[in-house]
């Protein structure tokens, strides 16, 4: 059924439960606090355009969808509920042909995107050179961040970047110890000092050289981020507003958290929209870039080449142990299906099981927001590829006219 499910009141959103710091939260607040960044943050709007893009119900209907997993044949309803599914939207073609939300959200609610927004960042990398703000992928990160001279980063390009393979060192687990670059860059981020997070970049150390090992890296996207800001010449909200949330057509105004007060956008994670919203990014990205009214706003492939891998470092199965998995520019590759289901698909994942799946190939985007009791969960995540395989399936037949 395309229309949504009704909010339950009994969960709806208690500002005294958020968290002041989103990093650091439980299961009991999570909701709230990933629904309210806005309250809790320093914070820049991205402001929605004139128009909205419609989205008119497919169809067919996914609102008695079920999937195998173990052997066992699981509904909508129980997923959403063992998997704490705050929204769950299921495109095709550019028409909903599943809309629902748990967790006390409606289509009204805003969540934080977590990694997703890594994606989004990305995308501005690819709007930015379509406009002629960055000359080419394989300029050198200093040309457009001076500050970035005598750093580990000098030399590296920005493509090397968006593969996330700098070479350069970064710890991505959030240990207590303080020891982990990730723990540093929270606590960069918590102390609200302005040019805090950039400080801690400019300070790591060289581990590899460039382009030969795939480093997953949030402070790289918060990097990213700051090369756009000083190539456009402006903040990447309102980069964003012109380049992705207008010509996408979305419905509501976004939040994008900052490093301080009027300080720099976190790139990396910091963007709250409503669950429609963030599928009609994915679908303008699905789209190549083409918005819903004609305007062109990244270049002519950008899709599938920031969609797949393109160098050994990032080709599939070469990320880490037991995923079969690769990378684009931000975004994490599908693996192929036998009979051409999955190919040139591929994904934008966060924290707590926020996810952007884009397949070309079958015209489906699906976006989903969580709130997982941990930052990662295997099991749910199995979940979450079972549901979508049986929800491309599903699709793939077109009812009778």
């Amino acid at each position: 059924m395309a229309n949504p499910s009704p909010t339950n009141a009994a969960d709806d959103t208690d500002p005294a439960r958020v968290a002041p710091d989103i990093t650091n939260t439980t299961p009991e607040n999570q909701a709230p606090t990933f629904r309210n960044q806005d309250q809790v943050w320093p914070h820049r709007v991205i402001r929605r355009g004139d128009a909205v893009r419609p989205l008119p119900p497919h169809a067919r209907s996914l609102a008695d969808l079920t999937f195998e997993v173990g052997r066992v044949r699981v509904g909508l309803s129980d997923y959403m509920a063992r998997r704490r599914t705050a929204g769950l939207l299921i495109l095709k073609r550019g028409e909903i042909a599943l809309e629902r939300y748990g967790m006390g959200n409606g289509p009204e609610s805003r969540w934080a995107s977590m990694s997703t927004a890594k994606s989004i960042t990305a995308t501005l990398v690819g709007a930015a050179l379509h406009d002629g703000a960055i000359g080419s992928l394989d300029d050198r990160c200093e040309q457009y961040l001076p500050r970035l001279r005598g750093s580990a980063y000098e030399g590296v390009t920005i493509r090397n970047l968006l593969r996330m393979c700098s070479g350069v060192a970064w710890r991505e687990e959030n240990d207590a110890d303080g020891r982990s670059e990730d723990y540093r860059l929270g606590k960069a981020m918590v102390s609200r000092r302005p040019g805090s997070v950039l400080d801690l970049l400019c300070k790591l150390p060289r581990a590899h050289p460039q382009g030969v090992v795939f480093n997953y890296s949030t402070g790289e996207s918060c990097l990213i981020g700051a090369l756009v800001v000083a190539a456009t010449g402006r903040p990447l909200a309102d980069y964003c507003a012109e380049k992705i949330w207008g010509p996408a057509g979305m419905e509501a105004d976004g939040y994008w958290q900052l490093e301080s007060e009027g300080g720099l956008e976190l790139a990396g994670f910091g963007v709250s929209a409503r669950l429609r919203d963030f599928g009609r990014f994915g679908q303008l990205v699905l789209e190549d870039g083409e918005a819903f009214n004609g305007r062109r706003v990244l270049p002519p492939g950008w899709r599938d080449l920031a969609g797949q891998p393109d160098s050994a470092p990032t080709g599939f199965g070469r990320l880490m142990p037991g995923s079969p998995a690769g990378y684009g520019y931000h975004w994490w590759a599908v693996p192929p299906l036998p009979g051409g289901v999955n190919n040139g698909a591929f994904a934008a994942n966060g924290a707590f099981g926020q996810f952007i799946f884009v397949n070309p190939t079958e015209q489906v985007v699906i976006a989903l927001q969580s709130a997982w009791r941990q930052p990662r969960d295997s099991d749910a995540a199995v979940e979450n590829i079972a549901m979508i395989r049986a929800a491309v399936r599903a699709l793939q037949t077109e009812p009778a006219s």
